[in-house]
């Protein structure tokens, strides 16, 4: 691998630089390396982005190092990087989002050490609604991801006596989201009430390992379920995002069946995935998140959400109540997930 290349994808032409200069120190994973995951990871990562302004978290000196978000697109860019101007009532001005619609740009980004992918929940062209809505569980030393499988479990039950699916991915770092995927006219203004009091409900019913109030002190040995991520201002780690960690772990969709096999056998190691494991279970899986593109589903619509906040979810679960189905049975409406083959080009 030379340290830098031009490359040709499709009609745009891009040239890639430092690629032998190390990013994962304890891993001997180069920019070359995360150049090449991205490309290879991008018939399935191209769908989550597409259309939705994103963050990028740049580390161009390796992630031991300092580090920087980058919202505005930098002015030195090809001209066919697409991007989308976005009000920021922080800057009272636009911010020019770039717009990763294609495997060009994912190039392009990861070639300036955008190593993390933070986009929105929304698409620019309607930024107020959200096509989906997500809870991130984020575990307080000792505890794990481990204890976020049991969360999310809980979560999963609530969601089905509302007649909702919800699909897991690992944060790459030390937690799991859920996502629930909407596709159907909605606002933030529905959802973060609705999270908020889901949270809620969650928190007074296992006091002992939920915590929905974000200040640290409270957060140790349980599990935060941050539903303030439902926000057209906040942005949430990209499914197939690589992470900065020690190593090149992935922010990875993985089955309600993974979930639970780690958590019987209380064993965080089983939901955790490098950039290779990540690349290999594309490609015998396909996208185990295809399903949140496209599922439609609507919010229940509980009266007084905003005031009673919790007390509306349960009175709505006790409208809503339902059989409670085995953890291994899936519903039979779920979309099967796409498959889409990595492709086995030669390394950038």
């Amino acid at each position: 691998m030379s340290d830098s290349t031009v490359v040709q994808i499709q009609d745009k032409r891009l040239t890639l630089s430092n690629l032998e200069k190390v990013l994962y120190p304890a891993a001997k994973f180069t920019k070359g390396q995360v150049i090449d995951y991205y490309a290879r990871i991008a018939p399935v990562l191209v769908p989550h982005l597409a259309g939705r302004p994103l963050t990028l978290k740049r580390y161009p000196n390796g992630v031991d190092s300092e580090f920087f978000f980058e919202k505005n697109a930098t002015k030195h860019r090809p001209d066919w990087v697409k991007t989308a101007p976005i009000w920021s009532e922080g800057n009272s001005r636009d911010v020019n989002y770039i717009l990763a619609n294609d495997l060009a740009t994912v190039v392009w980004v990861a070639n300036l050490a955008g190593i993390e992918l933070h986009p929105s929940l929304s698409r620019a062209k309607n930024i107020a609604s959200p096509p989906m809505m997500v809870f991130d569980l984020d575990p307080g030393a000792p505890a794990n991801i481990v204890q976020c499988c049991q969360v999310g479990f809980w979560l999963r039950e609530i969601f089905e006596r509302f007649g909702l699916q919800s699909f897991p991915k690992t944060s790459g770092s030390k937690g799991l989201q859920i996502y629930v995927p909407l596709n159907s006219p909605t606002s933030y203004d529905e959802t973060k009430p609705f999270a908020h009091a889901l949270a809620r409900l969650l928190e007074d019913e296992h006091r002992e390992l939920v915590v929905s109030d974000m200040k640290k002190a409270l957060r140790t040995g349980k599990v935060l379920v941050d539903w303030s991520q439902n926000d057209e201002h906040k942005t949430t780690i990209a499914v197939y995002s690589l992470r900065a960690r020690e190593k090149p772990t992935v922010s990875t969709p993985v089955s309600w069946d993974e979930v639970e096999q780690a958590l019987k056998k209380k064993d965080p190691n089983l939901l955790r995935f490098e950039s290779e494991q990540v690349l290999k279970r594309v490609d015998k899986l396909g996208d185990l998140f295809a399903p949140v593109l496209e599922l439609k589903q609507k919010l229940p619509k509980l009266a007084g959400i905003q005031e009673s906040k919790a007390e509306s979810i349960k009175a709505g679960l006790d409208l809503a109540a339902q059989p409670e189905k085995p953890l291994r049975k899936r519903p039979k409406d779920k979309p099967k997930p796409r498959r889409t083959a990595v492709k086995k080009s030669r390394k950038l």
